[in-house]
């Protein structure tokens, strides 16, 4: 397990839901505060609220935004690479652990837990550094 996977286990070990444990692990690394994003991901938690899309998978899209979106409002054009990366990461969890939903990985109707929230937390954050590796590799191959 990497340094950022190892931090998002520790935050959701202090009482961060699940999307603000994964999220707030890469705030510093991103240089973001990590208070907003605290703020920005607590209703993510708990499937956002309602046992829906993983809150470690909903954190997944947001360090994807701030890695991969130009910030250009007026006319940003890095949208259809962000949907394939996230497209990508979904699919990753997904094989790994069969859904991306809370309700299926908490076994709610079938009784049988297929992931962990702890195991949510460290796949999502993962998968990031990942991904982030990746990314810091192409980059460095360009020049």
């Amino acid at each position: 397990m990497g340094s950022l996977a190892e931090k998002a286990l520790m935050n959701h070990k202090k009482k961060y839901n699940c999307a603000q444990a994964v999220a707030c692990a890469f705030c510093e690394e991103l240089g973001r505060n990590e208070k907003e994003v605290f703020e920005i991901m607590e209703p993510f938690g708990l499937g956002m609220g309602y046992m829906g899309t993983c809150g470690a998978v909903s954190a997944m899209a947001a360090v994807i935004g701030m890695v991969v979106s130009d910030g250009q409002l007026d006319e940003p054009k890095s949208k259809k690479e962000s949907y394939k990366v996230m497209k990508e990461l979904v699919r990753k969890f997904q094989e790994k652990n069969g859904t991306v939903i809370c309700r299926e990985l908490k076994g709610v109707e079938t009784k049988k837990i297929l992931r962990s929230c702890d195991g949510c937390v460290t796949d999502a954050a993962e998968l990031l550094e990942e991904f982030l590796e990746e990314r810091q590799r192409a980059e460095q191959d360009v020049r």
